[in-house]
């Protein structure tokens, strides 16, 4: 048995998943959590080596988030992968108020409650891993996406913030992961197979992403924009005007907007 215990959320697929198998080859043992079943995620994992418990919950409340830390059973966590979260497309007046509202308390009220539940033992212990998985998109007034990127501008803007209050924690390691387009679900849950975005053919793939993202938690980074293309965007998008910028991702998430 493995003495190293490690939660994934988000893992029953994309960036999630691939994360686990990371933190299962490394020697972890996991438990895995995602809104959505794990069908053949669990065998994936346990080919991986883990040893892997799932649980099938909503952590877009408090609820939610408690049900997973119940399910740790006490035992120390060494790794968090806080990767759950949810995008919603089309235009905002569009959009049913539940729909963005569950955008926000998985992207934002889940997250950030969870990162204080699990952040609080690991400084009283002065040890542990934490990575989060922000966006690219947190950088971009996203027109057609506006609520799922401003709630990853929430998530990069807060995990900096945390980085720097708990700076003399040694033994606590926070990196923000922040993927650009990436080919996993998230699209097609997000109502985003109409768009240019959501049928790139380009995107990067979510074994990569999350390669990426172990590797500067692991040596201890601040945050990693996974590919170069995103790294080149995030610096371009710190320069360039919002009303710009926009109408630039307009042309990307806008319904209609699919190349043939």
């Amino acid at each position: 048995m493995s003495n190293k215990f490690a939660i994934v959320t988000g893992a029953s697929s994309g960036i999630g998943l691939e994360l686990a198998k990371l933190a299962a080859r490394d020697g972890y043992a996991l438990l895995v959590a995602a809104d959505t079943s794990f069908t053949s995620a669990e065998s994936e994992l346990r080919a991986a080596g883990a040893s892997v418990e799932t649980l099938e919950v909503d952590l877009s409340n408090f609820e939610g988030v408690d049900r997973l830390l119940d399910a740790a059973g006490g035992r120390q966590i060494d790794l968090l992968c806080a990767n759950a979260g949810h995008g919603l497309g089309r235009a905002f007046l569009d959009q049913d108020p539940a729909e963005w509202r569950h955008v926000v308390n998985t992207n934002v009220t889940g997250t950030t409650y969870l990162l204080q539940k699990v952040l609080k033992q690991m400084v009283a212990r002065n040890d542990g891993k934490v990575l989060v998985t922000g966006s690219v998109a947190g950088y971009i007034p996203g027109s057609f996406q506006a609520v799922y990127n401003g709630t990853k501008a929430f998530v990069d803007s807060f995990v900096a913030a945390i980085q720097n209050e708990l700076k003399d924690a040694d033994g606590v390691t926070i990196t923000n992961l922040m993927p650009g387009p990436t080919d996993t679900e998230f699209f097609e849950r997000g109502d985003m197979m109409d768009t240019q975005v959501g049928t790139d053919p380009k995107k990067e793939d979510p074994a990569d992403t999350a390669k990426h993202g172990w590797d500067a938690l692991m040596a201890g980074k601040a945050a990693v924009a996974s590919g170069w293309k995103n790294k080149v965007q995030t610096t371009i998008a710190n320069v360039t005007p919002n009303a710009v910028l926009a109408e630039q991702h307009r042309k990307m998430a806008e319904p209609g907007t699919a190349k043939e």
